[in-house]
């Protein structure tokens, strides 16, 4: 048996699992239908703990542990609901929230935005962080796709979705915190890249509305990053 088939037997909220070895804690409670707040985490795509909202409690560490790039262990006790969570997991959002200029009201993904919707269930109510209000500007230099700089939360999700899935790796990251935003390829505008391919899967996986398809600005039509999976066993041979 190869040691990523070995199974390990941990405790996540009370209940004994099994996992493999190879699986992280996020993996693990998923497969059992145990829900863990995610945002830079989909399916698909390589784990990096951008965002921090996974964070969950195991015993005997004092530190919370991100959940998506934390591998099972055996005998490990997870938790993943206390009072203590819910609060980093609120102080996330509304540092997420302070640090661009999320406007839902106006915002094209309103209705459809993940960060909307982990606010709402999360219980967030209001900022208590000082707003930031960066002047952010919108490349809207591609045919079809535009980018807005205020609603990105650096999740990274396209810069994996372009490197991974597609392999084009226009996009990537510049700077550093805060002041870290996304480009494409050195810095010029998206419809000057000579690297996109314009297949749109970086639109697909935004959870915001950084990233949006400009023929679609204004309707209910929800964005699908269900279709990795699918391109990762297609890749794989279907097996």
């Amino acid at each position: 048996m190869s040691p990523a088939a070995e199974v390990k037997t941990l405790i996540i909220n009370g209940a004994d699992i099994s996992a493999r070895a190879d699986q992280t804690i996020l993996e693990a409670a998923t497969e059992h239908n145990i829900y863990i707040p995610t945002l830079c985490h989909l399916g698909g795509l390589s784990d990096v703990g951008a965002c921090r909202l996974c964070l969950v409690e195991v015993k005997g560490s004092n530190r919370l542990q991100p959940a998506c790039v934390t591998k099972v262990a055996e005998g490990m006790e997870v938790t993943t609901e206390t009072e203590r969570l819910a609060k980093y997991r609120r102080m996330i959002l509304e540092l997420l929230f302070a640090e661009r200029n999320h406007v839902c009201s106006i915002c094209v993904a309103n209705g459809a935005c993940q960060l909307q919707g982990l606010a709402q269930s999360q219980g967030l109510t209001h900022v208590e962080f000082p707003y930031l209000f960066p002047r952010l500007s919108m490349d809207a230099t591609h045919e079809r796709f535009a980018i807005d700089h205020n609603r990105c939360i650096l999740c990274t999700r396209c810069v994996r979705v372009c490197s991974e899935i597609e392999g084009a790796h226009t996009w990537d990251v510049m700077g550093r915190g805060v002041q870290s935003l996304i480009i494409s390829d050195l810095n010029q505008p998206w419809g000057t890249s000579e690297t996109c391919t314009s297949c749109g899967k970086c639109v697909q996986v935004c959870p915001t509305g950084a990233l949006f398809d400009k023929g679609k600005v204004g309707t209910k039509t929800p964005k699908n990053p269900d279709f990795l999976p699918y391109l990762n066993m297609m890749r794989d041979g279907g097996s």
